[in-house]
C-alpha cells in the first residue's frame, strides 16, 4: 500500500486535527508520512475533512494531550511521526503506555516534551523569574515584586500574575498548575470552577481555606483563544523552569509541615517525573520543601469526569488524599 503524505504547520493544534481525521479512518502509523510546512500551506482538505468528521470517539489520557503539546514545541522533524505512534498504540493496544519509562517511544516522547526550541538570533532570552526576586523578601514583598515579573513570555498576553494567597504560617500548602481565566481576571488563585470544587471539599473534610496556603506553579494563565474564549493551555517545560523560582521562594518563606500536590504538571515539578499521579496518589512522600508531601489529583479533573458516577469517584478521591494531609 503507497503511503499518504500528510502536510501539516508546525503547531500542535495542526497534528491534532490531522491526526484524529487519520484515526477516524482508521490509518495505521506505518501508512503515513509526515511533512512540515508553513503554516496554513497545504494543511486544508486535511483539517476540512477532520472538522467534518464526527467527534472522536476514542479518548486517550489527558497526560498525553499535555506531553504531545509540550513535543511539538520540539525542533525535531520527527515528532509528528512519533506523536501519532503513540496516539494509535494509546487507542489500539494499550492505555496505560505512557506509565511504561522503559518504552522507547515513551522515553523519547518525554525527551521531546523537555526539549527547549532554539531561539532566534534576534530574540533575547527571558530572564527567568530569578531576576526579579528580591533577596530575603517576605511573603507580601515577593507578592508585589511577582507583579512586575516578566520572567518568561506569558506575561504579554495575561491580564496579571496571579500569586498565591494564604497566611505565611500555613501548616498546609497546595500548589496547582497554573492560573486560569477566572484566576487571570481576579488575580487569585483557584477563583473559578476548579477553586469552586476544592472549596468545597475543603469544607466536606473540615479543612479552613482561611488557613491554607494555595498558589500554583506557573503564575500567568497561558490560553488559546477560541471563538472569543480563552481555552487553558499546559505550560512548557522552559515556562515552569522560568516560574520555578516563585514557587520555591513562596515555599522558602512558609516552610510547611504539609505539602499538598494538585495534579500532574505540580507532581512533576515538585516530586519528579517519573512520578505516576492516579497510581501513587495519597502516598506520604519527602521532597525538598517538606517531608510530608502528598499529591492528589487536581480539582479540574473531577469537571472533566465522564457522568456523575466518574465524577464522584474522583471527587471521592480528592476528598480521601485531602484528609491525609490534615491527618499527615
Amino acid at each position: 500500500m503507497a503511503k499518504r503524505t500528510v502536510e501539516v504547520g508546525p503547531t500542535f493544534e495542526g497534528w491534532q486535527a490531522a491526526a484524529r481525521a487519520l484515526l477516524q479512518e482508521g490509518v495505521a502509523p506505518a501508512e503515513v508520512t509526515w511533512r512540515e510546512v508553513l503554516r496554513g500551506v497545504s494543511e486544508a482538505p486535511l483539517l476540512a475533512a477532520a472538522a467534518a468528521a464526527a467527534p472522536a470517539s476514542a479518548r486517550v489520557p489527558r497526560q498525553f494531550l499535555e506531553l504531545a503539546r509540550q513535543a511539538a514545541a520540539a525542533a525535531d522533524p520527527t515528532r509528528w511521526a512519533l506523536l501519532y505512534e503513540i496516539l494509535w498504540r494509546l487507542v489500539h493496544e494499550r492505555r496505560d503506555l505512557l506509565a511504561d519509562s522503559g518504552d522507547p517511544q515513551v522515553r523519547r516522547l518525554n525527551a521531546l516534551a523537555t526539549a527547549r526550541a532554539p531561539a532566534s538570533a534576534d530574540t533575547a532570552e527571558p530572564p527567568g523569574a530569578g531576576a526579579f526576586i528580591p533577596p530575603g523578601a517576605t511573603l507580601e514583598q515577593l507578592r508585589a515584586a511577582s507583579a512586575r515579573c516578566q520572567g518568561c513570555d506569558l506575561f504579554r498576553h495575561a491580564t496579571q500574575t496571579v500569586f498565591g494567597r494564604g497566611p505565611a504560617e500555613a501548616r498546609i500548602v497546595l500548589v496547582g498548575e497554573q492560573a486560569g481565566d477566572q484566576e487571570d481576571r481576579k488575580g487569585a488563585p483557584f477563583v473559578g470552577p476548579a477553586g469552586e470544587v476544592l472549596d468545597r471539599a475543603l469544607v466536606e473534610v473540615g479543612l479552613d481555606r482561611q488557613r491554607v496556603y494555595v498558589t500554583n506553579v506557573v503564575k500567568h494563565f497561558k490560553f488559546t483563544e477560541r471563538g472569543g474564549r480563552r481555552i487553558h493551555e499546559t505550560p512548557r517545560a522552559p515556562e515552569i523552569t522560568a516560574c520555578r523560582p516563585w514557587l520555591e521562594a513562596e515555599l522558602e518563606v512558609i516552610r510547611p509541615a504539609v505539602l499538598g500536590v494538585l495534579g500532574a504538571t505540580a507532581a512533576r515539578v515538585i516530586i519528579g517525573p517519573e512520578f505516576r499521579l492516579l497510581r501513587q496518589h495519597g502516598q506520604l512522600i519527602s521532597t525538598r520543601w517538606s517531608p510530608k508531601t502528598i499529591a492528589t489529583i487536581h480539582p479540574s479533573a473531577v469537571l472533566r469526569g465522564e457522568g456523575d458516577a466518574e465524577q464522584a469517584r474522583l471527587y471521592a478521591m480528592l476528598c480521601d488524599d485531602l484528609r491525609l494531609m490534615i491527618a499527615a
